[in-house]
């Protein structure tokens, strides 16, 4: 049986998202893990929001936000919870969600690398008035089923993955 060439344009894509290096270093210049609460991730109650799926790294405003890994810009602007937000696709198929910084970097590039500068820490969106930071979400677009549990809206860590574990 002959397997049709169009069969091997999109395997090759998706095998080719898992092969790109995904180095997962912490978004923020100069931040430690001392920089975010570590039970954070998957916190409730948290809002309209209901739990928090992403963490939260604190820094002084103005600070750099970097790239956590390589990626493709597919949103640069503002949305009414995260205020101006981010959102690459990087390696492995996941979007990287950064939210509530206070300016873009002034790059036309839509493509980034581990490092490089994309923001600047802030307070926009519902982190108005709170100390800056950076609220950072990782999300696979392909479902890891066994992650799911009985917490509140546990079917939705098949989605959501702790940036903890991301970063080396």
């Amino acid at each position: 049986m002959k397997i049709k060439k169009r069969f091997w344009i999109p395997l090759a894509i998706l095998v080719a998202g898992f092969l790109i290096p995904d180095p997962g270093i912490i978004p923020v210049a100069g931040a430690s893990r001392s920089d975010w609460h570590a039970d954070t991730f998957w916190f409730e109650p948290w809002g309209s929001s209901v739990t928090h799926k992403g963490i939260d790294i604190f820094g002084n405003k103005g600070t750099s936000v970097i790239a956590a890994g390589y990626g493709i810009r597919l949103f640069e602007g503002t949305l009414p919870k995260g205020g101006k937000v981010l959102i690459y696709l990087g390696p492995r198929w996941r979007i990287h969600y950064y939210a509530h910084v206070d300016s873009f970097a002034t790059s036309p590039h839509w493509l980034v690398s581990p490092g490089d500068k994309i923001a600047t820490l802030g307070d926009s969106g519902n982190a108005k008035g709170k100390p800056p930071h950076l609220h950072y979400s990782l999300v696979t677009l392909i479902p890891y089923p066994w992650r799911i549990d009985q917490s509140t809206q546990g079917w939705k860590k098949s989605f959501y993955l702790n940036p903890v574990d991301h970063f080396d």
